[in-house]
C-alpha cells in the first residue's frame, strides 16, 4: 500500500516514465527496516498531532509523512551513488509537497514534520530520533561552505514553525527552539532558545519537548 500511494504521488502521466514502482518496490525489499521507519514515523504523527484522529490520515493525507517517506527512497538511492535519481525524487517531493530534504541528509526514526509547508532540510543536516519540526522551519547553512555545514538536532527536540537553524551547529538534545527563532549557535541539551538570534531563555518543563509539543515558551 506505501508503494501504491507514493508512486501515485511522486508519478505522473506527463513524466518520462521512470518507473517509480519498480524503484520504491526494489528500495523495500532491499531495505525492510524502511517499513519500520514508516511506521515509527506514522505513530509519532498519531501520538503528538492533536489534529490526527486516526492511523490511516497520515499514510493517506499528510504530506510531512509522504515528503519523509520520498526523502528516506532518495537517500537509499543516494548511498547506491544513484545521485541523479535521488536528486529528481528530491525535485518531484519538493514541487508536490512544498518540503525540500536534501537526499543525503541524516534523518533517524520517528519524525513528525508538523504541516510540513515550506520546511528546508540541508544536505548535512542530522536529525536524530524522536525530533518534531514545525511548518516554514529551515535547516540550512550561512554562506557558500562546502563541507560540513548544516545543523545537527539531538534527540527530543522540538522546533517551533517559522524557525531558521544555520550553520554546522549543535541543538543539544531535549530542547525546545521557540517558533520564529534565528538559532546561530550550538544550544545545550535541555535548553529553551527563543530570540533573533536565539539565546538560551531557560530549560523547556518536559524532558522530551517533542513528544508533548508544548508550543508555548513554558
Amino acid at each position: 500500500a506505501l508503494i501504491f500511494r507514493l508512486t501515485k504521488l511522486l508519478g505522473s502521466d506527463s513524466e518520462l516514465d521512470l518507473n517509480f514502482e519498480k524503484v520504491i518496490s526494489d528500495c523495500y525489499k532491499e531495505n525492510p527496516y524502511m517499513i519500520d521507519l514508516a511506521i515509527s514515523d506514522i505513530s509519532a504523527t498519531r501520538s503528538r498531532d492533536s489534529a490526527c484522529k486516526d492511523w490511516v490520515s497520515p499514510f493517506l493525507y499528510y504530506k510531512g509523512f509522504h515528503a519523509l517517506q520520498s526523502y528516506r527512497i532518495a537517500n537509499w538511492l543516494w548511498k547506491k551513488e544513484r545521485s541523479e535519481y535521488a536528486s529528481f525524487i528530491q525535485s518531484k517531493a519538493s514541487k508536490n509537497f512544498g518540503i525540500d530534504i536534501h537526499p543525503a541528509a541524516k534523518i533517524n526514526h520517528s519524525i513528525m514534520l508538523d504541516h510540513g509547508t515550506g520546511i528546508v532540510i540541508g544536505e548535512t543536516s542530522v536529525v536524530e530520533e524522536n525530533v518534531s519540526i514545525m511548518q516554514s522551519v529551515t535547516l540550512g547553512g550561512t554562506g557558500k561552505e562546502t563541507q560540513d555545514r548544516h545543523p545537527k538536532i539531538g534527540s527530543g527536540v522540538l522546533i517551533g514553525a517559522g524557525s531558521k537553524i544555520l550553520g554546522n551547529i549543535k541543538i543539544g538534545k531535549g530542547s525546545k527552539v521557540v517558533a520564529g527563532s534565528v538559532v546561530l549557535s550550538n544550544i545545550p541539551p535541555h535548553s529553551l532558545v527563543a530570540g533573533v538570534p536565539a539565546t538560551v531563555i531557560g530549560k523547556p518543563n518536559e524532558e522530551m519537548p517533542s513528544l508533548l509539543m508544548n508550543q508555548k515558551p513554558n
